[in-house]
């Protein structure tokens, strides 16, 4: 996999928690989830489920979707800047993920188990025993709830605007500005920035990794 491939593979494992988003009727629709970020050689997947209740998962198995890993953001003040005619503006990280997702039903047993296995084993993987001691037919009426799917990542891209377009002194000033913010978020993307100018790596504006999406079995 390519450094800068592992590199948003991280990101999303970091942010895991997502945004799916797909065409129904002509309209978009979205719906939050967690997601299992699982690597298969150079090949990226996505792995989660929604509620059957959410009509969404009838576009699985049709049209390209979207998945948006939402990273740390934080507004940027033009004080931070040498140049007096300077406007304010917004750094954030984030990864957009898409590819076609495939549905995985209760009727798929094996499949639907091991999507299952693997968000608890990612989320809390002490839960595992605790799950599998609950009475079959429990389990089973929880898994008629939920539609599955498994998403093969045909392109990738990594939106993250740090400055990029300043100077090196500004991106300093920025950077130390936002370090020392109260904010988490805004403290994150601080450390970001001073990474970058401290090993004198540019940040990923707009990193397109497309690829093959690796063909479905169930």
């Amino acid at each position: 996999m390519q450094t800068e491939s592992a590199e948003l593979v991280a990101f999303m494992r970091a942010h895991s928690f997502a945004v799916l988003v797909a065409i129904q009727n002509g309209h978009p629709v979205a719906v939050h989830v967690p997601v299992v970020v699982v690597t298969e050689g150079d090949d990226i997947v996505l792995r989660g489920h929604i509620a059957r209740a959410n009509s969404l998962w009838q576009t699985f198995d049709g049209d390209e979707a979207l998945v948006i890993f939402g990273g740390p953001h934080a507004y940027v003040s033009p004080s931070a800047y040498e140049k007096r005619e300077s406007v304010p503006t917004w750094n954030y990280m984030a990864v957009h993920a898409y590819g076609v997702p495939h549905a995985i039903h209760a009727t798929q047993a094996s499949s639907m188990r091991s999507m299952l296995a693997e968000l608890i084993d990612t989320y809390e993987p002490s839960y595992g025993l605790q799950w599998n001691s609950l009475p079959q037919t429990f389990r089973e009426g929880l898994m008629q709830g939920i539609v599955g799917f498994e998403l093969p990542v045909a392109r990738l891209e990594g939106q993250y605007k740090l400055s990029q377009n300043r100077s090196v002194s500004d991106r300093q000033n920025v950077a130390s500005m936002l370090a020392e913010a109260s904010d988490p978020s805004v403290t994150a993307v601080g450390a970001a920035m001073q990474n970058g100018l401290k090993d004198g790596t540019e940040p990923i504006a707009t990193g397109v990794h497309s690829r093959r999406a690796k063909d479905y079995i169930e």
